[in-house]
Protein backbone atom coordinates (compact mmCIF):
# COMPACT_ATOMS: atom_id res chain seq x y z
CA UNK A 1 0.00 0.00 0.00
CA UNK A 2 1.42 3.36 -1.08
CA UNK A 3 0.42 6.57 0.71
CA UNK A 4 1.42 10.12 -0.27
CA UNK A 5 3.33 11.70 2.61
CA UNK A 6 3.10 15.51 2.71
CA UNK A 7 6.31 15.56 4.75
CA UNK A 8 8.45 13.85 2.09
CA UNK A 9 6.28 14.79 -0.93
CA UNK A 10 6.43 11.22 -2.19
CA UNK A 11 4.30 8.10 -2.14
CA UNK A 12 5.68 5.75 0.49
CA UNK A 13 4.97 2.15 1.35
CA UNK A 14 2.88 2.09 4.51
CA UNK A 15 4.98 0.42 7.22
CA UNK A 16 3.36 0.96 10.64
CA UNK A 17 5.54 1.54 13.68
CA UNK A 18 3.92 -1.52 15.28
CA UNK A 19 3.37 -4.36 12.77
CA UNK A 20 -0.30 -4.89 12.00
CA UNK A 21 -1.45 -1.75 13.81
CA UNK A 22 -2.14 1.78 12.51
CA UNK A 23 -2.54 4.68 14.95
CA UNK A 24 -4.13 7.72 13.35
CA UNK A 25 -4.96 11.24 14.54
CA UNK A 26 -7.33 13.45 12.54
CA UNK A 27 -7.82 17.13 13.29
CA UNK A 28 -11.47 17.74 14.05
CA UNK A 29 -13.56 20.91 14.04
CA UNK A 30 -13.66 24.10 16.11
CA UNK A 31 -17.19 24.01 17.46
CA UNK A 32 -18.52 27.56 17.19
CA UNK A 33 -20.95 27.07 14.28
CA UNK A 34 -22.49 24.45 11.98
CA UNK A 35 -20.04 22.39 9.95
CA UNK A 36 -19.90 22.75 6.17
CA UNK A 37 -19.24 20.54 3.17
CA UNK A 38 -15.49 21.18 3.43
CA UNK A 39 -15.60 19.55 6.87
CA UNK A 40 -17.68 16.73 5.39
CA UNK A 41 -15.04 16.03 2.78
CA UNK A 42 -12.26 15.69 5.33
CA UNK A 43 -14.41 13.48 7.57
CA UNK A 44 -15.41 11.21 4.67
CA UNK A 45 -11.83 10.95 3.34
CA UNK A 46 -10.43 9.75 6.66
CA UNK A 47 -13.47 7.55 7.30
CA UNK A 48 -12.71 5.73 4.01
CA UNK A 49 -9.00 5.47 4.83
CA UNK A 50 -9.89 3.91 8.17
CA UNK A 51 -12.39 1.50 6.55
CA UNK A 52 -9.85 0.37 3.99
CA UNK A 53 -7.11 -0.17 6.54
CA UNK A 54 -9.53 -2.38 8.47
CA UNK A 55 -10.32 -4.33 5.29
CA UNK A 56 -6.58 -4.89 4.81
CA UNK A 57 -6.44 -6.48 8.24
CA UNK A 58 -4.86 -3.73 10.33
CA UNK A 59 -5.88 -2.92 13.88
CA UNK A 60 -6.77 0.75 13.60
CA UNK A 61 -7.08 3.34 16.37
CA UNK A 62 -8.49 6.72 15.33
CA UNK A 63 -8.47 9.84 17.49
CA UNK A 64 -10.36 12.95 16.29
CA UNK A 65 -10.53 16.00 18.52
CA UNK A 66 -12.96 18.81 19.20
CA UNK A 67 -11.49 22.28 19.69
CA UNK A 68 -13.96 23.55 22.29
CA UNK A 69 -12.05 26.62 23.53
CA UNK A 70 -11.16 29.28 20.96
CA UNK A 71 -11.51 33.02 20.28
CA UNK A 72 -14.46 32.37 17.92
CA UNK A 73 -16.30 30.26 20.48
CA UNK A 74 -15.78 32.97 23.11
CA UNK A 75 -17.02 35.71 20.75
CA UNK A 76 -20.09 33.65 19.85
CA UNK A 77 -20.85 32.96 23.53
CA UNK A 78 -20.48 36.62 24.48
CA UNK A 79 -22.69 37.69 21.58
CA UNK A 80 -25.36 35.17 22.59
CA UNK A 81 -25.01 35.95 26.31
CA UNK A 82 -24.29 32.32 27.24
CA UNK A 83 -21.41 30.29 28.63
CA UNK A 84 -18.76 29.19 26.10
CA UNK A 85 -19.37 25.58 27.09
CA UNK A 86 -23.02 25.88 26.00
CA UNK A 87 -21.89 26.99 22.53
CA UNK A 88 -19.32 24.21 22.17
CA UNK A 89 -21.65 21.45 23.38
CA UNK A 90 -24.39 22.65 21.03
CA UNK A 91 -22.16 22.41 17.98
CA UNK A 92 -20.50 19.16 19.03
CA UNK A 93 -23.99 17.62 19.03
CA UNK A 94 -24.70 19.18 15.62
CA UNK A 95 -21.44 17.81 14.21
CA UNK A 96 -22.14 14.31 15.50
CA UNK A 97 -25.60 14.41 13.93
CA UNK A 98 -24.04 15.56 10.63
CA UNK A 99 -21.56 12.68 10.69
CA UNK A 100 -24.32 10.15 11.40
CA UNK A 101 -26.26 11.42 8.37
CA UNK A 102 -23.17 11.09 6.18
CA UNK A 103 -22.37 7.58 7.43
CA UNK A 104 -19.07 8.64 9.02
CA UNK A 105 -18.23 6.33 11.89
CA UNK A 106 -17.26 7.93 15.21
CA UNK A 107 -13.56 7.91 16.06
CA UNK A 108 -12.36 5.51 18.75
CA UNK A 109 -11.59 8.52 20.92
CA UNK A 110 -13.06 12.01 20.42
CA UNK A 111 -11.29 14.16 23.01
CA UNK A 112 -12.24 17.74 23.87
CA UNK A 113 -9.51 20.31 24.41
CA UNK A 114 -11.06 21.57 27.65
CA UNK A 115 -10.81 18.11 29.19
CA UNK A 116 -7.05 17.85 28.52
CA UNK A 117 -5.67 21.14 29.81
CA UNK A 118 -3.46 19.41 32.46
CA UNK A 119 -1.74 17.41 29.70
CA UNK A 120 -1.18 20.63 27.72
CA UNK A 121 0.26 22.42 30.75
CA UNK A 122 2.64 19.51 31.38
CA UNK A 123 3.82 19.57 27.76
CA UNK A 124 4.38 23.34 27.87
CA UNK A 125 6.35 22.95 31.11
CA UNK A 126 8.70 20.51 29.34
CA UNK A 127 9.24 23.01 26.52
CA UNK A 128 9.97 25.87 28.92
CA UNK A 129 12.36 23.74 31.00
CA UNK A 130 14.28 22.64 27.90
CA UNK A 131 14.65 26.16 26.51
CA UNK A 132 12.24 25.86 23.58
CA UNK A 133 9.64 28.21 25.08
CA UNK A 134 9.63 31.38 27.17
CA UNK A 135 7.19 33.24 29.42
CA UNK A 136 6.11 36.87 28.97
CA UNK A 137 3.52 38.45 31.30
CA UNK A 138 1.67 35.18 31.84
CA UNK A 139 1.81 34.18 28.16
CA UNK A 140 4.06 31.37 26.91
CA UNK A 141 5.56 31.34 23.41
CA UNK A 142 7.40 28.67 21.43
CA UNK A 143 10.72 30.04 20.16
CA UNK A 144 10.79 29.02 16.51
CA UNK A 145 14.54 29.68 16.11
CA UNK A 146 15.22 27.01 18.73
CA UNK A 147 13.85 24.36 16.36
CA UNK A 148 15.90 24.55 13.13
CA UNK A 149 13.67 22.01 11.32
CA UNK A 150 10.68 24.38 11.51
CA UNK A 151 9.15 24.56 8.02
CA UNK A 152 9.97 21.00 6.94
CA UNK A 153 6.29 20.06 6.44
CA UNK A 154 5.16 23.17 4.59
CA UNK A 155 8.43 23.79 2.75
CA UNK A 156 8.66 27.32 4.18
CA UNK A 157 11.96 28.63 5.49
CA UNK A 158 12.40 30.95 8.44
CA UNK A 159 13.41 33.95 6.31
CA UNK A 160 10.27 33.60 4.18
CA UNK A 161 8.16 33.49 7.30
CA UNK A 162 9.76 36.64 8.64
CA UNK A 163 9.15 38.47 5.36
CA UNK A 164 5.67 37.05 4.78
CA UNK A 165 4.42 37.77 8.32
CA UNK A 166 1.64 35.15 8.40
CA UNK A 167 2.09 35.49 12.15
CA UNK A 168 0.65 37.57 14.96
CA UNK A 169 2.33 40.91 15.60
CA UNK A 170 3.33 41.13 19.26
CA UNK A 171 6.26 43.28 20.38
CA UNK A 172 6.73 41.14 23.48
CA UNK A 173 7.86 38.19 21.38
CA UNK A 174 11.54 37.53 20.87
CA UNK A 175 10.72 36.89 17.21
CA UNK A 176 7.55 37.66 15.20
CA UNK A 177 7.43 34.00 14.09
CA UNK A 178 7.08 32.64 17.63
CA UNK A 179 3.64 31.18 18.38
CA UNK A 180 1.52 31.06 21.54
CA UNK A 181 1.42 27.93 23.69
CA UNK A 182 -0.48 29.55 26.57
CA UNK A 183 -2.57 32.75 26.66
CA UNK A 184 -3.05 34.66 29.90
CA UNK A 185 -6.62 35.15 31.09
CA UNK A 186 -8.66 38.11 29.86
CA UNK A 187 -11.98 39.38 31.26
CA UNK A 188 -14.98 37.42 30.00
CA UNK A 189 -12.94 34.40 28.89
CA UNK A 190 -12.78 30.88 30.37
CA UNK A 191 -9.48 30.15 32.10
CA UNK A 192 -7.52 27.42 33.89
CA UNK A 193 -4.77 27.56 36.47
CA UNK A 194 -1.16 27.10 35.37
CA UNK A 195 2.39 27.79 36.64
CA UNK A 196 2.25 31.05 34.65
CA UNK A 197 -1.08 32.21 36.08
CA UNK A 198 -4.67 31.70 34.89
CA UNK A 199 -5.17 31.40 31.17
CA UNK A 200 -6.02 29.01 28.35
CA UNK A 201 -4.04 26.92 25.85
CA UNK A 202 -3.08 28.07 22.38
CA UNK A 203 -4.60 26.24 19.43
CA UNK A 204 -1.57 24.23 18.31
CA UNK A 205 -0.63 22.69 21.67
CA UNK A 206 -3.94 20.88 22.10
CA UNK A 207 -3.41 18.41 19.24
CA UNK A 208 0.11 17.53 20.35
CA UNK A 209 -1.05 16.87 23.91
CA UNK A 210 -4.14 14.87 22.98
CA UNK A 211 -2.47 12.77 20.28
CA UNK A 212 0.35 11.85 22.66
CA UNK A 213 -2.17 11.02 25.38
CA UNK A 214 -3.95 8.40 23.26
CA UNK A 215 -1.46 7.34 20.57
CA UNK A 216 1.98 7.82 22.15
CA UNK A 217 4.81 10.24 21.43
CA UNK A 218 5.23 8.83 17.90
CA UNK A 219 2.42 7.42 15.74
CA UNK A 220 1.70 6.39 12.17
CA UNK A 221 -0.63 8.80 10.42
CA UNK A 222 -1.86 12.35 11.00
CA UNK A 223 -4.62 13.76 8.81
CA UNK A 224 -6.49 16.96 8.11
CA UNK A 225 -7.35 19.50 5.44
CA UNK A 226 -4.52 21.07 3.46
CA UNK A 227 -5.26 24.44 5.10
CA UNK A 228 -3.84 22.95 8.32
CA UNK A 229 -0.38 22.24 6.89
CA UNK A 230 0.73 25.72 7.91
CA UNK A 231 0.78 26.91 10.56
CA UNK A 232 -1.10 24.30 12.61
CA UNK A 233 0.62 21.06 11.64
CA UNK A 234 4.00 22.77 11.27
CA UNK A 235 3.69 24.02 14.85
CA UNK A 236 2.54 20.61 16.08
CA UNK A 237 5.72 19.04 14.71
CA UNK A 238 7.96 21.68 16.26
CA UNK A 239 6.52 21.58 19.78
CA UNK A 240 6.12 17.78 19.82
CA UNK A 241 9.57 16.88 18.52
CA UNK A 242 11.24 19.57 20.65
CA UNK A 243 9.63 18.05 23.75
CA UNK A 244 10.23 14.36 22.99
CA UNK A 245 13.33 14.39 20.73
CA UNK A 246 11.47 11.78 18.65
CA UNK A 247 9.81 11.87 15.21
CA UNK A 248 6.22 12.94 15.88
CA UNK A 249 4.33 11.42 12.92
CA UNK A 250 5.48 8.99 10.25
CA UNK A 251 3.00 9.90 7.47
CA UNK A 252 1.11 13.18 7.02
CA UNK A 253 -2.05 13.00 4.88
CA UNK A 254 -3.96 16.10 3.74
CA UNK A 255 -7.16 16.43 1.72
CA UNK A 256 -7.88 19.20 -0.78
CA UNK A 257 -10.49 21.94 -0.53
CA UNK A 258 -14.11 22.02 -1.64
CA UNK A 259 -14.47 25.04 -3.92
CA UNK A 260 -17.43 27.14 -4.96
CA UNK A 261 -16.37 28.25 -8.41
CA UNK A 262 -12.74 29.31 -8.08
CA UNK A 263 -13.06 30.13 -4.37
CA UNK A 264 -12.29 27.89 -1.40
CA UNK A 265 -15.30 27.25 0.82
CA UNK A 266 -14.77 28.67 4.31
CA UNK A 267 -16.72 30.23 7.15
CA UNK A 268 -14.49 33.30 7.09
CA UNK A 269 -15.47 33.99 3.46
CA UNK A 270 -19.16 33.45 4.22
CA UNK A 271 -19.64 31.04 1.29
CA UNK A 272 -20.33 27.78 3.08
CA UNK A 273 -22.89 25.07 2.42
CA UNK A 274 -23.73 23.58 5.81
CA UNK A 275 -23.93 19.80 6.08
CA UNK A 276 -27.25 20.11 7.91
CA UNK A 277 -28.95 21.96 5.04
CA UNK A 278 -27.10 20.13 2.27
CA UNK A 279 -28.25 16.73 3.49
CA UNK A 280 -31.84 17.98 3.41
CA UNK A 281 -31.48 18.83 -0.28
CA UNK A 282 -29.42 15.82 -1.34
CA UNK A 283 -29.15 12.14 -0.48
CA UNK A 284 -26.19 11.82 1.94
CA UNK A 285 -25.00 8.73 0.06
CA UNK A 286 -24.94 10.74 -3.17
CA UNK A 287 -22.88 13.40 -1.36
CA UNK A 288 -20.34 10.72 -0.41
CA UNK A 289 -20.26 9.45 -3.99
CA UNK A 290 -19.72 12.97 -5.37
CA UNK A 291 -16.88 13.73 -2.95
CA UNK A 292 -15.15 10.38 -3.48
CA UNK A 293 -15.30 10.86 -7.25
CA UNK A 294 -12.29 13.20 -6.94
CA UNK A 295 -8.95 12.05 -5.52
CA UNK A 296 -8.69 13.22 -1.92
CA UNK A 297 -5.57 15.33 -2.56
CA UNK A 298 -7.20 17.34 -5.35
CA UNK A 299 -9.70 20.17 -4.97
CA UNK A 300 -13.32 19.33 -5.72
CA UNK A 301 -15.69 21.89 -7.17
CA UNK A 302 -19.32 22.00 -6.11
CA UNK A 303 -22.04 22.19 -8.74
CA UNK A 304 -25.68 21.10 -8.55
CA UNK A 305 -25.46 19.17 -11.83
CA UNK A 306 -22.63 17.06 -10.38
CA UNK A 307 -24.78 16.22 -7.40
CA UNK A 308 -27.58 15.13 -9.75
CA UNK A 309 -25.11 12.94 -11.67
CA UNK A 310 -23.99 11.36 -8.41
CA UNK A 311 -27.61 10.70 -7.39
CA UNK A 312 -28.34 9.03 -10.73
CA UNK A 313 -25.19 6.90 -10.51
CA UNK A 314 -26.12 5.83 -6.98
CA UNK A 315 -29.60 4.95 -8.24
CA UNK A 316 -28.10 2.52 -10.77
CA UNK A 317 -26.31 0.66 -7.98
CA UNK A 318 -29.40 0.61 -5.78
CA UNK A 319 -31.60 -0.75 -8.56
CA UNK A 320 -29.27 -3.72 -8.99
CA UNK A 321 -29.60 -4.43 -5.25
CA UNK A 322 -33.37 -4.32 -5.61
CA UNK A 323 -33.26 -6.65 -8.62
CA UNK A 324 -31.30 -9.18 -6.57
CA UNK A 325 -33.99 -9.04 -3.89
CA UNK A 326 -36.68 -9.53 -6.50
CA UNK A 327 -34.87 -12.71 -7.54
CA UNK A 328 -35.02 -13.88 -3.93
CA UNK A 329 -31.40 -12.99 -3.05
CA UNK A 330 -31.06 -10.93 0.12
CA UNK A 331 -27.91 -8.93 1.01
CA UNK A 332 -25.59 -11.14 3.05
CA UNK A 333 -27.11 -14.33 1.63
CA UNK A 334 -24.39 -17.01 1.92
CA UNK A 335 -25.37 -18.63 -1.37
CA UNK A 336 -24.80 -15.29 -3.11
CA UNK A 337 -21.41 -14.89 -1.48
CA UNK A 338 -20.38 -18.38 -2.57
CA UNK A 339 -21.16 -17.56 -6.21
CA UNK A 340 -19.11 -14.35 -6.24
CA UNK A 341 -16.08 -16.18 -7.68
CA UNK A 342 -16.51 -15.00 -11.30
CA UNK A 343 -16.46 -11.41 -10.05
CA UNK A 344 -13.30 -11.59 -7.92
CA UNK A 345 -11.19 -9.86 -10.59
CA UNK A 346 -13.12 -6.68 -9.84
CA UNK A 347 -12.05 -6.88 -6.19
CA UNK A 348 -8.41 -7.26 -7.22
CA UNK A 349 -8.65 -4.13 -9.37
CA UNK A 350 -10.52 -2.25 -6.63
CA UNK A 351 -7.79 -3.05 -4.10
CA UNK A 352 -5.07 -2.09 -6.58
CA UNK A 353 -6.70 1.34 -6.89
CA UNK A 354 -7.07 1.78 -3.15
CA UNK A 355 -3.52 0.54 -2.53
CA UNK A 356 -2.33 3.42 -4.72
CA UNK A 357 -2.82 6.28 -2.23
CA UNK A 358 -6.52 5.53 -1.65
CA UNK A 359 -7.52 6.29 -5.26
CA UNK A 360 -11.29 6.38 -4.78
CA UNK A 361 -12.10 7.67 -8.32
CA UNK A 362 -10.47 4.57 -9.82
CA UNK A 363 -12.07 2.34 -7.18
CA UNK A 364 -15.50 3.78 -8.04
CA UNK A 365 -14.74 3.19 -11.71
CA UNK A 366 -14.25 -0.51 -10.93
CA UNK A 367 -17.55 -0.63 -9.03
CA UNK A 368 -19.44 0.91 -11.95
CA UNK A 369 -17.77 -1.45 -14.43
CA UNK A 370 -19.01 -4.30 -12.26
CA UNK A 371 -22.47 -2.71 -12.17
CA UNK A 372 -22.48 -2.47 -15.98
CA UNK A 373 -21.56 -6.16 -16.28
CA UNK A 374 -24.33 -7.05 -13.81
CA UNK A 375 -26.83 -4.98 -15.75
CA UNK A 376 -26.03 -7.02 -18.86
CA UNK A 377 -26.62 -10.27 -16.91
CA UNK A 378 -29.84 -9.17 -15.26
CA UNK A 379 -32.36 -10.35 -17.86
CA UNK A 380 -30.74 -13.79 -18.06
CA UNK A 381 -30.82 -13.94 -14.27
CA UNK A 382 -34.58 -13.50 -14.33
CA UNK A 383 -34.93 -16.73 -16.35
CA UNK A 384 -32.05 -19.08 -15.48
CA UNK A 385 -31.22 -20.40 -11.97
CA UNK A 386 -27.45 -20.54 -12.60
CA UNK A 387 -27.40 -17.03 -14.06
CA UNK A 388 -29.50 -15.89 -11.11
CA UNK A 389 -26.97 -17.30 -8.63
CA UNK A 390 -24.06 -15.64 -10.44
CA UNK A 391 -25.98 -12.36 -10.61
CA UNK A 392 -26.62 -12.52 -6.87
CA UNK A 393 -22.94 -13.18 -6.20
CA UNK A 394 -21.98 -10.21 -8.35
CA UNK A 395 -24.39 -7.91 -6.53
CA UNK A 396 -23.01 -9.14 -3.22
CA UNK A 397 -19.48 -8.31 -4.41
CA UNK A 398 -20.62 -4.88 -5.64
CA UNK A 399 -22.16 -4.14 -2.25
CA UNK A 400 -19.07 -5.39 -0.39
CA UNK A 401 -16.76 -3.12 -2.38
CA UNK A 402 -19.17 -0.19 -2.04
CA UNK A 403 -19.27 -0.69 1.73
CA UNK A 404 -15.53 0.02 1.88
CA UNK A 405 -16.39 3.52 0.61
CA UNK A 406 -19.35 3.81 2.98
CA UNK A 407 -21.90 3.23 0.19
CA UNK A 408 -24.84 0.79 0.01
CA UNK A 409 -24.51 -0.07 3.69
CA UNK A 410 -28.28 -0.19 3.97
CA UNK A 411 -30.37 -2.07 1.45
CA UNK A 412 -32.52 0.37 -0.54
CA UNK A 413 -36.25 0.39 0.10
CA UNK A 414 -37.95 -1.67 -2.60
CA UNK A 415 -41.22 0.03 -3.48
CA UNK A 416 -43.13 -2.37 -5.73
CA UNK A 417 -46.05 -0.75 -7.49
CA UNK A 418 -48.38 -1.39 -10.37
CA UNK A 419 -48.19 1.11 -13.19
CA UNK A 420 -51.73 2.16 -12.22
CA UNK A 421 -51.02 2.64 -8.50
CA UNK A 422 -50.11 5.77 -6.62
CA UNK A 423 -46.33 6.19 -6.41
CA UNK A 424 -45.28 8.12 -3.27
CA UNK A 425 -42.91 11.00 -3.93
CA UNK A 426 -39.29 9.88 -3.25
CA UNK A 427 -38.74 11.89 -0.09
CA UNK A 428 -36.77 9.10 1.60
CA UNK A 429 -33.18 8.50 0.53
CA UNK A 430 -32.76 5.09 -1.01
CA UNK A 431 -36.27 4.43 -2.34
CA UNK A 432 -36.25 2.55 -5.64
CA UNK A 433 -39.40 2.11 -7.69
CA UNK A 434 -40.05 -1.31 -9.16
CA UNK A 435 -42.67 -1.84 -11.86
CA UNK A 436 -42.80 -5.62 -12.24
CA UNK A 437 -45.03 -5.54 -15.35
CA UNK A 438 -42.53 -3.44 -17.33
CA UNK A 439 -39.48 -4.81 -19.09
CA UNK A 440 -36.30 -3.94 -17.20
CA UNK A 441 -34.86 -1.19 -19.42
CA UNK A 442 -38.13 0.76 -19.45
CA UNK A 443 -38.57 0.22 -15.72
CA UNK A 444 -35.12 1.68 -15.04
CA UNK A 445 -35.71 4.64 -17.29
CA UNK A 446 -39.11 5.50 -15.80
CA UNK A 447 -37.75 5.17 -12.25
CA UNK A 448 -34.77 7.38 -13.05
CA UNK A 449 -36.95 10.04 -14.66
CA UNK A 450 -39.31 10.07 -11.67
CA UNK A 451 -36.34 10.57 -9.36
CA UNK A 452 -35.00 13.42 -11.51
CA UNK A 453 -38.43 15.04 -11.65
CA UNK A 454 -38.71 14.92 -7.87
CA UNK A 455 -35.25 16.52 -7.53
CA UNK A 456 -36.31 19.29 -9.92
CA UNK A 457 -39.50 19.96 -7.95
CA UNK A 458 -37.58 20.08 -4.65
CA UNK A 459 -35.23 22.64 -6.24
CA UNK A 460 -38.31 24.54 -7.60
CA UNK A 461 -37.08 24.04 -11.17
CA UNK A 462 -40.60 23.54 -12.49
CA UNK A 463 -39.63 24.02 -16.15
CA UNK A 464 -37.27 21.03 -15.87
CA UNK A 465 -39.92 19.03 -14.00
CA UNK A 466 -42.44 19.70 -16.79
CA UNK A 467 -39.89 18.68 -19.43
CA UNK A 468 -39.30 15.38 -17.62
CA UNK A 469 -43.06 14.79 -17.37
CA UNK A 470 -43.26 15.29 -21.14
CA UNK A 471 -40.40 12.83 -21.68
CA UNK A 472 -42.21 10.20 -19.58
CA UNK A 473 -45.30 10.81 -21.72
CA UNK A 474 -43.33 9.94 -24.86
CA UNK A 475 -42.64 6.56 -23.23
CA UNK A 476 -46.36 5.88 -22.97
CA UNK A 477 -47.15 6.99 -19.40
CA UNK A 478 -48.96 9.92 -17.85
CA UNK A 479 -47.72 11.46 -14.58
CA UNK A 480 -50.36 13.06 -12.36
CA UNK A 481 -49.49 14.92 -9.15
CA UNK A 482 -51.84 14.10 -6.27
CA UNK A 483 -51.79 15.09 -2.57
CA UNK A 484 -49.94 12.01 -1.28
CA UNK A 485 -47.57 11.46 -4.16
CA UNK A 486 -47.95 10.91 -7.89
CA UNK A 487 -49.96 8.58 -10.07
CA UNK A 488 -48.28 6.89 -13.03
CA UNK A 489 -50.72 5.47 -15.57
CA UNK A 490 -50.43 4.20 -19.16
CA UNK A 491 -51.60 6.61 -21.80
CA UNK A 492 -54.83 5.66 -23.43
CA UNK A 493 -54.11 2.90 -25.90
CA UNK A 494 -50.60 2.23 -24.54
CA UNK A 495 -49.50 -1.15 -23.23
CA UNK A 496 -48.62 -1.20 -19.48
Amino acid sequence: MKVYNTLTRTKETLVPLTPGEVRMYVCGVTVYDLSHIGHARSAIVFDVIRRYLLVKGYRVTVVKNFTDVDDRIIRRANADGVDAREISERYIAEYQADMARLGVRPADVEPKATEHVPQMVALIERLVADGFAYVVDGDVYFEVRSFPAYGKLSGKNLDELLAGARVEVDERKRDPRDFALWKSAKPGEPSWESPWGPGRPGWHIECSAMSMQYLGESFDLHGGGEDLIFPHHECEIAQSEAATRKPFVKVWVHNGFVNLGATKMSKSLGNTLTIKEFTKRHDPQAIRLWLLGTHYRNPVEFAEDRMREAARALGRLRRLCVDARMFGIEPGDRSATETAGPWRAFRDRFEAAMDDDFNTPQALGVIFELAHALHDRRDAASREPQARAEFGGGVQEMMSLSNVLGLLEQAPEMHVVSARETVPAPTDAGRVWVFPEMESALRDRIGRLLEERHEARVEKDFARADAIRAEIQTLGFVVEDIPNGIRLAPKSGAKS
